[in-house]
């Protein structure tokens, strides 16, 4: 099912494409956008993790560099009976975490120097379950391409303001003011793209993380903490590449771009309701309990402190 909803996807984004190179250059300009379209779905296919690994300036570390990190991946890709995924690190002070690659056999997770920094150990296995279920879900071939291709067709819609007003030609027909709408109407047509295939999918992942770790309250009280952290502190790798948003557990914009306009996740007081019901039929512990860490009651984990009873120990 998943491929098949990648291969509409692609369609759609392939046929946005063409529309914004119809607009730029009119027949012409389509025939060219059909051929980059092309050439680009089929490099995406095979590389589209790699080229957002690099955008997210994400390097991949090892268990001697971070054991600590390597084991709780290693331990709850055991409950999930996925293979061991490469595992990523971004320096970068907000908290947050994604997911990519095209199967289970070729995945990877990456986390930032915050979530390390302001999780403990609880949260962040809560947040890797989470990643780790996109991967098993597999999300991460539909959400990596449309990252990519999203984040072309914006570039398209930038490189038209600079040279699509000037066309005149009876082909487009639309002239500046054909251009403008492009311009506008081309990145937030892929947002909502983003927008649809992120929402149904953040709760699929949460629920099915919550069951990987045994633990719902931990990733509760990890979105509480992100969501907060999200709006404190920029992440201004995200708002250069802001078509990678949806990838991410919890959005990393800021909301003073026009690429914020709509929501790529759930409200996060929903995700943190469903989780917290969950954890009731699990019997595991309350949601005041469990967001003790959010609000600086808990000690930190490896990363500062002690470590919590589960699969690792």
């Amino acid at each position: 099912m998943n491929y098949l909803r990648t291969a509409i996807l692609l369609a759609g984004l392939t046929a946005l494409f063409m529309a914004v190179g119809y607009l730029i250059g009119g027949q012409g300009g389509m025939m060219v956008a059909l051929l980059i379209a092309a050439g680009m779905n089929l490099f995406s296919y095979w590389n589209a993790d790699k080229l957002v690994l690099s955008m997210s300036g994400a390097h991949e570390i090892d268990e001697r560099t971070a054991p600590d990190l390597h084991a709780i991946v290693r331990d709850l890709a055991r409950n999930a009976g996925l293979p061991m995924p490469r595992v990523y690190l971004m320096d970068n002070p907000q908290p947050n975490a994604f997911a990519t690659g095209r199967n289970p056999d070729h995945a990877a997770v990456a986390v930032t120097t915050g979530l390390l920094e302001m999780l403990s150990r609880e949260e962040v296995a809560g947040v890797l379950a989470h990643e780790l279920a996109h991967v098993k879900n597999r999300d991460t071939l539909t959400m990596t391409i449309t990252a990519t291709i999203a984040g072309a067709i914006s570039m398209l819609a930038q490189f038209g303001m600079f040279f699509g007003g000037g066309h005149r030609g009876s082909n487009n027909g639309l002239g500046i003011v054909g251009t403008l709408l492009m311009v506008i109407l081309a990145p937030l047509a892929a947002m909502l793209v983003q927008m649809a295939i992120s929402r149904t999918r953040e709760y699929s992942a949460d629920r099915l993380g919550a069951e990987i770790s045994g633990h719902p309250e931990w990733l509760a009280s990890a979105l509480a903490k992100i969501d907060r952290a999200a709006h404190a502190i920029p992440n201004e790798t995200a708002e250069l590449n802001p078509a990678t948003a949806h990838l991410f557990i919890i959005n990393p914009l800021s909301g003073a771009r026009m690429d914020n306009l709509f929501a790529t996740h759930p409200a996060t007081e929903n995700r943190i309701a469903a989780l917290m019901g969950l954890a009731r039929t699990m019997g595991r512990t309350s949601y005041a309990s469990g967001t003790a860490a959010a609000r600086g009651a808990a000690p930190r984990g490896p990363w500062g402190g002690s470590r919590a009873s589960g699969p690792w120990g």
